[in-house]
């Protein structure tokens, strides 16, 4: 078996067997596509450690960064357990490969108030009745009232939403099911939008039967994530940069509840973390913004 071979059967398994959902395997499928065209002349029975430092090395010569580098050197070593234990393979070369160790980077947070002027801008902007306004306000309060991922956000159904007890039902990693709470801001842009802007934009498709997605996009179509990152990159962008995307509105709304006395364990159940180590660096984000609030404020910091 050739490693092209190798690496499209531990696809399979990772989609057929481990049931990741499609974007992480194609996620997977890119950090691999690298090593394949690293060995692609050699057998994968017979890939050892030189081979995988060669390849790793390529990628330094190219700059990859060290968080890229580190991510694919776990997906190789994913792949190579895999085949070891398959008995593809009869040992695993990638045991004694070392990628450099990943730079510590808090997550982007923005701040209450910032947060509270961007909802406010739309919530304006979304009183004058136009459908993808209406729209983009309640995209908005969502991800950040409900924490939720950009994935799980397009994946809504309109059932999916219990107004009485304002909470959503999403699908997260792995294809577990989680109910998460959101608040009375994000159930009133909810409401304005599926009263005025979903059927407006709903007639706008092509389809016959309706579709039951919770959010359209402006041809009627369910709402993809590329609109969510323009969306939030433009409402954003200014305050966090250029590169910001939906996952900031999660890691602000997890930054905000810790600061305001939430119960790790509570952040983590909302989130739908499957490790308590994943939640935590939240708290490294609020002990910073208390360490600078105290040395601008405190009188003898």
């Amino acid at each position: 078996m050739d490693i092209h071979e190798g690496t499209a059967a531990y696809l399979r398994h990772l989609a057929e067997v481990r049931r990741l959902s499609a974007a992480t395997v194609r996620a997977y499928r890119s950090d691999l596509e690298g090593l394949a065209a690293s060995c692609s002349d050699v057998e994968l029975a017979t890939v050892d450690l030189e081979n995988l430092r060669a390849w790793l090395w390529q990628a330094v010569q190219r700059g990859d960064s060290r968080a890229t580098i580190a991510r694919r050197t776990a997906a190789v070593r994913g792949f190579f357990a895999w085949a070891t234990e398959s008995g593809v393979i009869a040992t695993d070369p990638s045991l004694r490969l070392v990628a450099p160790k990943r730079g510590k980077t808090l997550p982007k947070v923005a701040s209450v108030d910032t947060l509270s002027a961007v909802l406010d801008r739309l919530a304006s902007a979304a009183g004058e009745g136009d459908p993808v306004a209406l729209r983009d306000h309640a995209v908005l309060e969502l991800l950040y009232g409900a924490a939720v991922r950009v994935s799980e956000l397009c994946g809504l159904d309109v059932d999916d939403i219990d107004r009485d007890r304002r909470t959503a039902r999403v699908l997260g990693k792995g294809s577990k099911e989680r109910v998460v709470p959101f608040g009375l801001p994000a159930l009133k842009a909810l409401d304005a939008y599926l009263v005025r802007g979903r059927p407006a934009l709903l007639a706008r498709g092509s389809v016959d039967a309706p579709l039951p997605a919770l959010f359209l996009g402006a041809r009627g179509g369910r709402l993809g994530p590329r609109a969510v990152y323009d969306l939030v990159s433009r409402e954003l962008g200014p305050e966090l940069g250029a590169q910001v995307g939906p996952h900031a509105l999660r890691h602000s709304a997890a930054t905000h509840l810790l600061d305001g006395g939430a119960d790790l364990r509570a952040v983590q159940e909302m989130l739908g973390h499957a490790s308590l180590g994943t939640t935590q660096i939240y708290t490294h984000v609020s002990s910073e913004r208390l360490t600078a609030s105290y040395r601008l404020a405190h009188p003898r910091a």
